[in-house]
């Protein structure tokens, strides 16, 4: 399974995803090309777009979403 990048700050979607299994990486300029998707906080949308779309890796925003819900959306990605 690939790795899920998460963007500093989101420690309880941090853990969980860690809990369930998921590989976990703190989120930087330097992502490994193993990443299958990255979770944001929402905050800052339009700069990581830019960036994911390079990477061609989709981007999850954790805005109003519980920790069990981000998992949810992960899941579907990295199938």
């Amino acid at each position: 399974m690939k790795a899920v990048a998460v963007e500093p700050g989101l420690t309880p979607v941090k853990e969980y995803l860690q809990s369930q299994g998921c590989q976990v990486v703190d989120m930087s300029s330097h992502m490994e090309p193993s990443v299958g998707a990255v979770v944001i906080t929402g905050l800052d949308k339009n700069l990581m777009g830019m960036q994911s779309a390079i990477q061609q890796v989709p981007v999850i925003s954790a805005d109003g979403l519980s920790p069990e819900a981000v998992y949810d959306r992960v899941k579907d990605y990295l199938r």
